[in-house]
């Protein structure tokens, strides 16, 4: 998850920029399980504590594939698993920065999810459940903001992050940014062009 004051600072942290200093872009880390309501509550109160309210949050915490689940081999406690990992910091998230956010008339709450949010994939058959409800979670909210100032996206990745790779988080922050700087479409998907028929089954 990234909170942060403005959006070209979550381009600048994303794309690694050599030296902060030049665009007078203070970078500080704050530390939570996202799985501890109370000690994420704690951080983000931290962050509004130092730096005033927060203008963009970004939300895509992943805590490996270790924790998706076969669809035949998904029980109550692997998706309450995703439901704790998932689904109730992203709530707990939107309902620290939102007020803020409305009493200023401005503000972007970005959503990542995989793309189970999207396609319905058995081999994450716990991650799916989660994921489209955040997606549903996420567009409650754009339709709900829209008139007030505040864009609420999504953007659902079908591919492997990593440097140099089609899912490079350089190439992914540019894909977050024209949606969050055209805003005109709620959600996106990446890369464009994915075809979920051609994942395993």
């Amino acid at each position: 998850m990234c909170v942060i004051r403005t959006f070209i600072t979550f381009v600048a942290i994303t794309f690694s920029l050599p030296d902060n200093k030049e665009l007078n872009i203070e970078v500080k880390s704050y530390v939570a399980d996202v799985t501890d309501l109370v000690a994420l509550k704690q951080a983000i109160q931290a962050i509004k504590k130092d730096f005033g309210s927060i203008d963009v949050l970004e939300f895509s915490p992943y805590a490996g594939w270790g924790t998706f689940t076969n669809v035949l081999e998904t029980t109550p406690e692997s998706v309450v698993e995703q439901v704790n990992s998932y689904l109730l910091p992203a709530v707990l998230s939107v309902n620290e920065v939102l007020p803020d956010m409305m009493n200023n008339g401005s503000g972007a709450i970005l959503f990542t999810t995989g793309i189970s949010a999207m396609f319905p994939l058995p081999f994450v058959g716990n991650g799916g459940i989660v994921m489209s409800g955040i997606r549903n979670y996420a567009t409650n909210l754009y339709n709900a903001l829209k008139e007030k100032g505040i864009f609420v996206g999504h953007l659902s990745i079908g591919t492997l992050i990593q440097a140099g790779t089609a899912g490079d988080p350089d190439v992914i922050a540019e894909a977050w940014y024209n949606l969050y700087e055209k805003k005109d479409r709620f959600e996106d998907i990446f890369p464009q062009g994915f075809d979920p028929t051609m994942l395993p089954k």
